[in-house]
């Protein structure tokens, strides 16, 4: 176990008081960081409330502007969930990467628009909601719309991360063999010069088929814990599960718990509610 966040010695510091300790593993190749950053409940652990503050008090539209550079003060990395929702253009990009160091790495959802094979029956989809999604992995708006505008950052890019949701059956009736199938040509044709990492939330999928074909493309399986996934532990103990020279892991939800219900449980998150689980055994 990494000695971290658990010791005797550091228990109810701020989070700013580990950026050493952060920076160091990140010289070691291991980056630590949270899925987005635009969270004001962390004000007091993370961020200083008086960066935010004008002559009318905490200023949320200056906050989430420039929240992102004193992010950088404590973690190396961070996830990017917001790239999920839409494309955006090349002026965003410039004015993210410029509030951040050099070293700082971002891991980048790609858009549902890529990853999505039919638009969810949910309101914000308005129009599209249910029907087929005629740009699922489309390799080349991927390139014109999201990669080309990111080629000038790439040093800064640890991955590009392609989020399927749970794929149906009546949509891949022979599973993982049926999505490989789909998924070996986009790969292939996916330009050069970035780290490519594919997320699934089909436990049935986490095979050999699956694992060989990132493999053949040095793409990395995202170790994720999700509602219906097996654990972090039960995946990386899977054969072939190491497909790349780098690994993603994403701690999101203890299996059984949906999303929902942790936003629920959790906002707005700041303070703990809930303590690690250990392994038997473990102090």
């Amino acid at each position: 176990m990494l000695p971290l966040f658990d010791s005797q010695e550091v228990a109810g510091l701020p989070l700013k008081d580990f950026a050493g300790r952060l920076r160091a593993l990140a010289v070691e190749s291991l980056y630590f960081g949270t899925s987005s950053w635009k969270y004001p409940g962390w004000l007091g652990s993370i961020y200083s409330d008086g960066r935010y503050r004008g002559r009318r008090g905490f200023s949320r539209k200056d906050f989430d502007a420039k929240c992102m550079t004193e992010y950088a003060e404590t973690f190396p990395i961070v996830g990017g969930d917001f790239s999920f929702y839409r494309f955006y253009e090349e002026s965003y990009w410039k004015r993210l990467f410029s509030q951040t160091p050099g070293n700082f790495l971002f891991v980048l959802k790609v858009p549902q628009e890529i990853t999505t094979p039919a638009w969810p029956k949910l309101a914000r989809h308005g129009s599209l909601a249910g029907r087929p999604n005629g740009s699922y992995l489309d390799a080349g708006l991927f390139r014109s719309q999201f990669s080309d505008p990111l080629t000038p950052y790439r040093e800064q890019i640890g991955a590009l991360v392609f989020e399927f949701g749970e794929l149906t059956q009546s949509l891949y009736p022979n599973g993982a063999r049926d999505f490989v199938n789909d998924l070996r040509p986009f790969l292939g044709k996916l330009p050069s010069g970035f780290r490519y990492a594919v997320e699934l939330r089909n436990a049935d999928y986490l095979d050999l088929p699956y694992f060989q074909c990132l493999s053949e493309h040095g793409a990395a399986h995202v170790f994720n814990s999700w509602t219906k996934m097996p654990t972090l532990a039960e995946q990386l103990a899977m054969d072939e599960a190491i497909t790349a020279d780098f690994t993603v892991c994403r701690a999101l939800l203890r299996p059984g718990r949906t999303y929902e219900q942790a936003v629920g449980r959790f906002q707005p998150y700041d303070r703990v509610l809930e303590k690690p689980i250990r392994r038997a055994g473990r102090p």
